[in-house]
Formats: structure tokens, sequence, C-alpha cells
């Protein structure tokens, strides 16, 4: 009889632990880890096209150096924060990631914008090879946060709901922050240009 209650506890143990969302958990928290691996990759692209695109844009001589100031600053801002996997379990450092990349995105829309003032520049081959680059990579960008934001979104998902939500307590698997850049909109809004401006 003892035999008999102990298989039956097995296997109802065995059938509790297949509904706790424990391998799931594992499984989710590995593809976001993977998802926010690829934006990091992409927002690294970036910053490396940055230091060309700076200096074929100081080649024209008469170029706006504020814009120029701002691009070269947000840079230095963007990755001068350590952007590793842990990250996303940080929320303040999460953010302050979030708002540099934001102002990096602004910094080089408005130098994008900026630069339609000069012809020669838009002439320019290295320029225009390297303004196709940066829009391929700001085109991967939104595509590797979508799947960044999609992961966050299943894992938290199994994180609140139940019974797994249960087993989110037990080994404290707190939801994570999704990615959000805080007034992007207005960040990436283009300056007012006036063509008559010398």
């Amino acid at each position: 009889m003892t035999k008999f209650i102990r298989g039956v506890s097995i296997l109802a143990l065995a059938a509790a632990l297949t509904g706790c969302g424990y391998n799931d958990f594992q499984r989710l928290d590995e593809t976001t880890k993977s998802a926010w691996s690829e934006v990091l990759n992409q927002y690294q692209r970036r910053a490396d096209l940055v230091p060309n695109i700076v200096a074929t844009v100081k080649g024209e001589a008469n170029f706006e150096q504020e814009t120029l100031t701002k691009v070269i600053e947000a840079r230095s801002k963007a990755t001068s924060i350590q952007a590793t996997p842990e990250l996303v379990n940080n929320p303040e450092a999460f953010q302050k990631f979030q708002a540099a990349q934001g102002e990096l995105t602004g910094a080089l829309s408005r130098l994008m914008v900026v630069s339609e003032r000069y012809p020669e520049l838009k002439a320019n081959q290295g320029f225009s090879d390297l303004r196709v680059q940066l829009e391929g990579t700001e085109n991967r960008i939104t595509v590797a946060r979508n799947k960044y934001i999609q992961s966050v979104q299943d894992y938290n998902v199994l994180a609140r709901s139940f019974p797994s939500n249960l087993t989110a307590m037990v080994f404290s698997y707190a939801p994570k922050p999704g990615f959000t850049i805080e007034n992007e909109a207005a960040k990436a809004t283009a300056p007012v240009v006036d063509f008559n401006k010398k």
C-alpha cells in the first residue's frame, strides 16, 4: 500500500510540476536574452557607422558645427553605457540606456535632414553609401527591438499568469521591462530647415 501511495504521490508531483512553467521561464528567458543581444548588436553597428558619417560630413567646409557636435556627443553618451544582457534587469540603467539611444536617434535624424542643405554633400557617393547603410541599420534596429518587445511580452504573460505566477514568485522571476524611448517621436522630429539661411 505504501508503494502505491508513493507512486501516486510521485505522479501527482510530476503532474503539478509540468504545469508550473519552470521550463517555460527558462526558454523564454533565453529567448529574451537572445533578442536583447540582437538589439545591442544593431545599436553597435549604428555606433560604428557614426564616425564615418561624421568624417564625411566634416569634409563639407560650411556644415553646421552644432548639429555635428550633437551627433558626436550623443554617440559618446550612448556608447559610454556598458550594454550587457544583465542591463535589462536593472530598470534605472535600462532607462538611461534607452534615453541615450533615443538621443542618438534624434541627433542622427537631424543630421540627415540638415545635410539636405548641402548639394555637394548629397552628391558625395561616400556619404550617400553611408546614408543607405544608416537607413538599413535603423530598420534592423526596429526589427530587433520589435522581436525583443515580443519576447518580453511572452515572458511577462507567463510571469503574471496562474499557475506559473506561483513559480515566478518562488524563483523570483520578476517581469522584465519593455523597450520604449521617452518622447521618441519628438526626438526624431526634424528641425526646420531654412534654405535661404547663409
